[in-house]
């Protein structure tokens, strides 16, 4: 993905991607239509109150930090699963999932963010694993009951 930056690329679904330096990721339809500025980036709502959570609660944040910041985390999460995509691409997969995003991060030297994320992948699966099993059992218990007669 790093080698395509300043070019533009179509991707499997004929989607043209614009990554030119120092300009923001557009997204041109395949067919002729721009995609909307709000289904490019993450909400800004959601986006400030993630920035909130950190700093003291007296704290404002501007109107331009919220933009800046929403601009870049979609840009990151663009470039992240970009990253991740490609892999699956070259795999011939059609389903990005954690594993990948994690090698994506690890792949463009965010080493410390991989990490964390497999650790937090790793407890995920294994509740939802837990979980699953428990489901089972439920659902074995009530078919038993369904087969007996009262």
């Amino acid at each position: 993905m790093a080698d395509k930056i300043g070019i533009n690329n179509l991707d499997s679904e004929g989607l043209k991607y614009n990554f030119a330096a120092g300009a923001a990721c557009s997204v041109l339809s395949g067919e002729d239509g721009i995609i909307k500025e709000q289904d490019r980036l993450l909400p800004i709502a959601n986006v400030g109150r993630i920035m909130k959570q950190i700093l003291p609660p007296n704290a404002k944040i501007s109107k331009e930090a919220k933009e800046t910041m929403q601009e870049c985390v979609s840009e990151f999460i663009s470039f992240v699963t970009g990253e991740a995509s490609d892999k699956c691409h070259k795999e011939k997969r059609k389903t990005v999932n954690g594993d990948d995003v994690c090698w994506a991060l690890a792949t463009l030297g965010f080493d410390n963010y991989a990490e964390q994320l497999k650790r937090y992948l790793h407890r995920y699966r294994e509740q939802e694993g837990g979980r699953v099993s428990q489901n089972r059992a439920i659902e074995r218990s009530d078919s038993s009951l369904a087969t007996r007669p009262f």
